[in-house]
């Protein structure tokens, strides 16, 4: 058996404000061993429960965040940036059979600590088919078309929330509660790592591959902060603008609308300007 663990920091024990995301930031060297903890408690819950392998995949900004030297042995990572599937590389090679998000957070436009989709501001809401999107709903039908469930969730008690519309059946864990998006009512990373041991302990009878779901198509909208970000978004090909600050665009499968969406956002990023964005 073997578990994909997709790790965000956003959601993590202990970060509450940009600072404590922001690589090369001090608190962000704070935060790092608290975000490891929790990711290497998933990893401990995963093989108490009969895993036979844990890939975990960096999932945060630069995707080099996670403290290799902490995590358990038997683990390995992906770690680095520029990856096929991004957020859920690993899960496309057939071999996996249960899928973790770990320290996720609601998306742009929610409320939640750190709510954001992908960039950390500018795209102000995005929407799945009509269904408003967290970066948690678009990975989750990513993997569906790979027959793998999401068995694990960790994050703010509003991010599980959020979690409850696409993984319903998977064990979550509050590792904090939100107060406003840069403040939390917060556990201490003993207490968490307890926790999100004790569930993906648990979760690991979850991790069974289903039949592929072919759900498409997916239409999915970006809203900005800006027109301009919208008319930028637009040279992705198939990418239209719907409205003064919004773009849309359809696909046949999650795996081609995750890659245009983060196509979108890559261009979109570029063309923010420093002061008026």
């Amino acid at each position: 058996m073997k578990i994909l663990i997709s790790a965000d920091m956003e959601g993590a024990t202990g970060v509450t404000w940009p600072g404590d995301v922001l690589p090369g930031a001090p608190q962000w060297e704070r935060c790092r061993p608290m975000f490891t903890s929790d990711v290497n408690a998933a990893v401990l819950g995963f093989y108490d429960g009969g895993a036979d392998e844990v890939l975990i995949n960096e999932a945060h900004w630069s995707m080099r965040n996670l403290l290799l030297e902490q995590l358990d042995d038997r683990a390995q990572m992906i770690t680095g940036r520029h990856k096929t599937l991004s957020m859920v590389e690993g899960v496309q090679h057939g071999d996996v059979d249960g899928v973790a998000f770990i320290g996720y957070h609601t998306g742009a436009g929610m409320e939640g600590v750190l709510a954001h989709t992908y960039l950390p501001n500018s795209v102000t809401g995005v929407w799945l088919n009509d269904v408003r999107a967290s970066e948690g709903l678009l990975n989750a039908h990513v993997v569906a078309e790979y027959g793998v469930p999401v068995v694990l969730f960790t994050g703010d008690d509003l991010a599980c929330e959020d979690a409850l519309g696409y993984a319903p059946e998977a064990r979550k864990v509050a590792v904090k509660d939100h107060v406003s998006r840069y403040a939390a009512v917060c556990r201490t990373p003993a207490r968490t790592a307890v926790d999100i041991r004790a569930a993906a302990k648990d979760a690991v009878q979850l991790a069974v591959r289903h039949e592929p779901v072919t759900g498409g198509p997916f239409t999915i909208a970006l809203e900005f902060d800006a027109e301009h970000l919208a008319l930028a978004a637009t040279v992705v090909p198939g990418v239209d603008q719907v409205g003064e600050r919004k773009v849309a665009y359809t696909e046949g499968t999650m795996y081609d609308g995750i890659r245009t969406f983060k196509a979108v956002t890559t261009i979109v990023s570029a063309a923010v300007e420093e002061q008026y964005g």
